[in-house]
């Protein structure tokens, strides 16, 4: 039983690892374009609260001198996005590995097993620190060029949608772990369950 779902666990793991070379020719699509096409915008129509706040065409970034718009400067800004948005990824997967060791111990500690409760306190740590590590590469990273449009559902969507539900799951499972075990236990799983469709909703282009 542990072998089989170590399988299934490892080839989601790998499926998600691959996907990585679509990321990169989108960054690359959007570099081309961006040097071949003048009339091309610096910045794209829409972007989240956060990227505006800062990369937006009158955020702290473009006040301060910190990074201008300009071509040269949003050439750079799209490499840097790529390297946030990979440094994200890697993250993600250190993340759902961890999250993955917390359920067994926590099972084991919710079954009375208190040994391991300095094992599992020190590893909800870590892998607290490497979700919203990963959150804020995502959040804070220089805008696309272009945002790109789909009607209807579709896979960034729902990752999205995903994510309003794993990132106050995961405060509360944080909030929680030392006041009741029950509501710690939920919120753990429910952050563990729309973290891991999360991650397979990025490898599924529909």
């Amino acid at each position: 039983m542990f072998f089989a779902k170590g399988r299934v666990i490892l080839t989601i793991s790998l499926a998600i690892f691959f996907s990585c070379s679509a990321f990169s020719q989108d960054f690359f699509e959007e570099f081309e374009s961006l040097i071949d096409d003048e009339k091309t915008s610096l910045l794209p129509e829409k972007m989240i609260f956060t990227q505006k706040i800062f990369w937006g065409e009158n955020g702290l970034f473009r006040k301060t001198g910190v990074s201008k718009l300009s071509l040269e400067n949003r050439e750079k800004e799209l490499v840097l996005r790529e390297k946030m948005l990979k440094a994200h990824q890697i993250l993600g997967y250190v993340t759902f590995a961890g999250m993955i060791a917390q359920g067994i111990l926590g099972g084991k500690l919710y079954n009375g097993d208190y040994s391991l409760y300095d094992t599992h306190k020190t590893l909800g740590k870590v892998v607290t620190m490497t979700y919203f590590t990963g959150a804020g590469l995502s959040l804070f990273s220089p805008p696309p060029l272009v945002s790109r449009k789909k009607e209807g559902l579709n896979n960034i969507k729902v990752h999205k949608i995903l994510a309003n539900i794993h990132v106050p799951a995961m405060i509360l499972t944080n909030v929680l772990s030392d006041e009741d075990k029950k509501a710690h236990r939920t919120a753990a799983y429910s952050a563990f369950a729309s973290y891991s469709f999360a991650m397979l909703s990025i490898i599924i282009d529909f």
